[in-house]
């Protein structure tokens, strides 16, 4: 269209040209100039028009390389008993084991994203023992899908099982500065943990409700009821090496929970879970831990950073040890088969009384029934039952003071009265836990 204008222009100088008589010299190179302008003009908008009609230029390639946030996490304890063994009262393995100073548990964290389909995290624990000497563990271990359809989830990896409402939690997350006694009867000094699959679902219901399946291996020490060379604690007995030779010797974790808002200012979540799999007291046979778990927390309408609140937590776990035939440990004097039944529970008070200042109430308790030969009964199986309160301040989010004292009774022993206090520090971005 502007080609067409512009010769129009053109042929109109030139007839006016031509119309006032100009002599012929002039007249041609006013017409070499005209042709010259209209030349350069036709590339100019040739020049425009391939602008125009190319496709824009395409954006630089971006990275989808994965974030990753690190931190540090540790805790320092300073233990004092009447007893003058400590290690026998605070049995978990990230308590203090010995009078004085303890670092039970300092932890480096990794968490981040893989790729649009997977995150993954992983925890790498040091711990000084009673003789001061550094043990390093990898906690845990896995990746954790994020998109799923049908609202599945995939765990695998190492990692706690999702049985009850703290095996799962780390140390520093605790509400105490020790465990309850049922978590550490029924799954050992270090929780239950060990590598596998976890598959989750989300239910489609109106409130939150999630079913939660683990398959797990069910050898080593933190597979303490099951396939663990710990478990002469529990049977008295040898330990059998018993090796995986169907999925029947697997660990086998599922688990229930749901949520539903009480009111705008109460929260409750329930579950039920269990865990069976095969034990090594000998050929065949099985363990079965059955656990309910409540909580319950209110936070008032005008809270300010979370506090005041008030929140009840309680877990009750039964454990069904089948023991097969087995020579006892120290001698060579066979044992029966028999089912050994433990249970235990506890329940722990929280009261947020303004930002940053907690005080905590526990009670919990311990249980073990008779074996059929009673002298073979382990100690590791005798009733206890205790009572801890405690107080906790954080300066601020990256930080936190706690003091504790414990009232302990163990059967056949005696009272013993403990004093816990607890310092932690954290560096970096620490990956959320659970509500």
């Amino acid at each position: 269209m502007r080609n067409a204008v512009l010769v129009g222009v053109l042929l109109c100088v030139s007839h006016t040209a031509g119309a006032q008589q100009v002599p012929d010299s002039t007249a041609r190179r006013q017409q070499r100039t005209l042709d010259s302008l209209a030349t350069a003009l036709a590339a100019t908008q040739a020049r425009l028009d391939s602008v125009i009609a190319a496709p824009p230029p395409a954006a630089p390639a971006r990275a989808s390389g994965s974030y990753m946030n690190v931190s540090f996490v540790g805790l320092t304890d300073f233990g004092w008993s009447t007893a003058k063994d400590l290690g026998a009262l605070q049995v978990g393995d990230h308590e203090p084991h010995a009078r004085g100073f303890a670092i039970p548990n300092a932890e480096l964290a990794l968490d981040g994203t893989v790729d649009p389909y997977l995150k993954a995290f992983a925890n790498i624990v040091y711990k000084l023992n009673a003789k001061g000497e550094t043990g390093v563990e990898l906690e845990e271990m896995y990746f954790l899908t994020t998109s799923l359809p049908g609202n599945l989830q995939v765990k695998g990896g190492q990692f706690f099982a999702e049985f009850g409402r703290q095996n799962a939690q780390h140390p520093h997350a605790w509400a105490f500065a020790d465990q309850p006694l049922a978590l550490n009867r029924m799954f050992g000094p270090e929780g239950l943990r060990s590598q596998g699959l976890r598959i989750s679902w989300l239910l489609p219901t109106s409130f939150y409700t999630e079913a939660t399946l683990a398959v797990m291996n069910s050898a080593g020490t933190t597979t303490y009821s099951f396939r663990s060379d710990e478990s002469s604690a529990i049977h008295a007995g040898a330990p059998a090496d018993r090796a995986v030779g169907s999925a029947a010797d697997l660990l086998y974790v599922p688990r229930i929970a749901t949520s539903v808002d009480l009111t705008d200012t109460q929260t409750l979540l329930m579950g039920v879970s269990g865990a069976f799999g095969p034990n090594n007291s000998g050929p065949g046979a099985q363990t079965q831990i059955y656990g309910a778990d409540v909580y319950w927390k209110w936070k008032s309408p005008t809270a300010h950073m979370g506090f005041p609140f008030v929140s009840f937590q309680s877990e009750g776990l039964v454990r069904r040890y089948g023991a097969a035939t087995r020579v006892a440990f120290d001698t060579n004097r066979v044992l029966p088969g028999e089912t050994l039944r433990d249970n235990g529970a506890y329940a722990q008070l929280q009261w947020g009384i303004k930002p940053m200042l907690i005080a905590g109430l526990r009670a919990d308790y311990a249980r073990g029934d008779g074996m059929a030969v009673p002298v073979y009964a382990t100690v590791e199986r005798a009733n206890r039952t205790r009572y801890s309160t405690n107080m906790t301040w954080f300066p601020t989010e990256y930080s936190k003071f706690r003091l504790q004292y414990n009232y302990d009774h163990r059967a056949g022993i005696g009272n013993d009265h403990t004093v816990l206090m607890q310092f932690e520090f954290l560096l970096g971005a620490h990956a959320a836990h659970k509500f």
